[in-house]
């Protein structure tokens, strides 16, 4: 059970492992971009490409749903950035469901482990698979492994680094499940934190902040939805930033040089912009921002 890229992996080491996949279950297609076109979820073009039976309810509270899935007879769920299963469906396969969730449970819990992660500057996550219970990640423990984090990595690359590691982790779960090496064992109850579901408000640029935090907070939030300030009145969006020297009203563009980029001033410190996006635009380098735009010394972002 799983819908996005970072699912896909772990789809792909199933496949090629000992065990047997029955179906995939994953998010009805949905339109996308300018052109509205029907598209399928990642998942779902994988699983047909192995030609696997692919299930796609409008909800997983759909009582086709679970008359489907019970009369495929399963031993065992293996969710991965999928929807709360409800407890009907909980209660369907023989050995319970296995999660894999990218944090080092009861770490961040929630929906957005990776990038809450990167935005709190952490240095270090990890990988675990546990058994899903009806309480949000809060299942028994079976696996984990922990990953330093880079100084400069966006929750993109985390993540990339992440799935790869958790499909062959996933396949070491259910290896050591059925030959009975594995047993779980309760999360910790002291270590408990959230990582919630986005929201626009989350990406906003706060430049009274201290230059490290809004650093980390666009690193955590690239490559979507993307950290954003505004500039003339439009969202501005900013993907990679660095470190500079400076200081000034917070907001303020310190030095625009076509060979630097632009340098904005924060609560404390000072950021370079590398890579920006104007509105309606795509994503640019900040040396071509600062050549082919208006943007002076002295201007305000944010206001």
């Amino acid at each position: 059970m799983g819908t996005p890229h970072f699912a896909v992996p772990t789809l792909k080491a199933l496949a090629a492992s000992r065990h047997e996949l029955l179906a995939v279950v994953t998010n009805p297609d949905r339109r996308k971009g300018r052109g509205r076109q029907m598209a399928s979820p990642p998942v779902k073009e994988q699983a047909l490409e192995f030609e696997i039976e692919v299930l796609q309810p409008a909800s997983t509270k759909d009582p086709a749903l679970a008359e489907a899935l019970t009369a495929l007879a399963p031993d065992l769920f293996v969710v991965v950035a999928f929807s709360i299963l409800p407890k009907r469906l909980l209660e369907i396969p023989r050995l319970g469901s296995v999660n894999l969730h990218p944090s080092l449970l009861p770490a961040y819990r929630g929906a957005a482990p990776i990038i809450w992660a990167v935005v709190n500057g952490e240095k270090e996550t990890g990988i675990s698979t546990f058994q899903l219970n009806p309480r949000i990640d809060a299942g028994d423990i079976l696996l984990q492994r922990p990953f330093t984090i880079g100084e400069d990595e966006t929750a993109g690359e985390l993540e990339a680094r992440l799935c790869i590691e958790g499909a062959s982790m996933v396949v070491e779960t259910l290896d050591g499940l059925e030959d009975d090496r594995i047993t779980g064992h309760a999360q910790d109850a002291q270590g408990i934190t959230r990582a919630p579901k986005l929201v626009k408000e989350d990406a906003l640029i706060h430049w009274d902040r201290p230059a490290e935090e809004i650093r980390n907070l666009v690193r955590g939030m690239n490559p979507v939805p993307g950290a954003f300030t505004h500039w003339q009145g439009q969202p501005f969006k900013i993907h990679r930033a660095q470190h500079a020297e400076g200081s000034g009203p917070p907001g303020t563009v310190l030095r625009a040089d076509g060979r630097e980029g632009p340098v904005i001033a924060c609560g404390t410190g000072a950021l370079l912009l590398h890579n920006v996006q104007p509105a309606g635009k795509a994503a640019m380098e900040g040396t071509a921002f600062v050549r082919g735009y208006p943007i002076k010394v002295g201007a305000l972002l944010g206001a």
